[in-house]
């Protein structure tokens, strides 16, 4: 999400609150803004904090040199929050529906969420929300990008993650600040997430040799096995509501469809790898599953792209700069997987 200071100017009074809390809480980041590498040096760091500090250091060295994403400020410094997350993201879509609202912003077009630097902000967004008829979500963020326009920090939160986790985020908001098209969040989260999993691969393969690539692919066949019952539970809400059905059997039929992928998921739990199980254990609705498809769709063609650039990143950054410049039926064609000469 990209909050800027002067967005303050372009808000009318129906948003003048959210644009306030926006600045207040961009300039918090920037005054408690430490510089990595003093932290380091400090004698009183802890040890555990300054090994993933060392971490944080040696991701945007490898991003920068291996993977063609920016080398700049950003990541460079750390900023000690005393909250979970950096921003909390409300998600709505309508009780009918799993395409997500979406709420406009002058530098970056319309995205499918509306973030806040306080949960108690989020939680009441999410509460008129949902007392006009949506579905809604309070998802924590712990990364924060103004796509380079200010040097992002690493947040206390990010230091929670483990290094694959950890890593994989850099990769993911680095791309963001290499490529973003204003208001396609399909194209811009596709893109990402296809860098940031080719960038895992390799950062795993450099910094703990070819052993750990077969762990990495076991956990990848499992991530995409979860994601795929959800995928499958959004096909059917999604064919559910073009039915033209009273309300009330149309939530009967919603309740039961999220209730076969709680069976489903139970047998998918007999590989005996718990790691979703948070997840599911929500009270599980659209706003959980509208996103699902915006991070998904599309990964392929750009994987497929960095496969005809030869996995030479540069030229791959420089094929989806391209595209990026091109026209938006272009992009669609491509994020449908039809093939183009993109890469020189």
């Amino acid at each position: 999400m990209v909050v800027l200071c002067g967005l303050l100017a372009a808000g009318g009074c129906a948003t003048l609150g959210w644009y306030g809390q926006a600045a207040r809480g961009q300039m918090e980041l920037l005054l408690k803004r430490k510089d990595i590498e003093k932290l380091i040096a400090a004698p009183d760091t802890p040890e555990r904090k300054r090994e993933k500090l060392e971490l944080v250091l040696a991701v945007r060295e490898f991003a920068g040199e291996r993977l063609g994403l920016p080398d700049n400020g950003s990541y460079s410094g750390f900023v000690s929050l005393d909250r979970d997350a950096v921003v909390y993201n409300v998600i709505a879509a309508p009780e009918f529906s799993v395409q997500p609202k979406t709420w406009c912003y002058p530098l970056v077009g319309c995205l499918a969420y509306r973030g806040y630097f306080d949960r108690g902000a989020a939680e009441r967004r999410a509460a008129k929300l949902a007392d006009a008829g949506y579905d809604t979500l309070v998802s924590p963020v712990a990364a924060y990008s103004t796509l380079g326009r200010f040097d992002d920090p690493v947040t206390s939160p990010m230091l929670e993650f483990g290094e694959t986790r950890l890593a994989g985020l850099l990769f993911h908001e680095l791309a963001h600040q290499r490529v973003f098209v204003k208001g396609e969040t399909a194209f811009n989260e596709a893109y990402a997430t296809a860098v940031e999993r080719e960038g895992l691969q390799r950062w795993l393969l450099h910094r703990q040799g070819p052993e750990t690539l077969a762990d990495r692919a076991r956990s990848r066949r499992l991530e995409e096995n979860f994601t795929g019952l959800l995928l499958e539970a959004r096909g059917e809400l999604d064919a559910l509501y073009a039915r033209d059905l009273p309300a009330e059997r149309m939530r009967a039929e919603k309740r039961a469809v999220f209730e076969r992928l709680r069976q489903r998921y139970a047998e998918f739990m007999q590989a005996g790898d718990d790691r979703f199980d948070a997840w599911m254990q929500r009270d599980l609705n659209n706003a959980h599953l509208a996103l699902l498809a915006t991070y998904e769709a599309g990964t392929d063609a750009f994987a497929d792209l960095l496969a005809e650039c030869d996995g030479d990143f540069e030229r791959f950054h420089q094929a989806v700069e391209r595209l990026a410049a091109a026209g938006q039926k272009t992009r669609a064609e491509f994020l449908n997987r039809c093939r183009i000469d993109s890469c020189p």
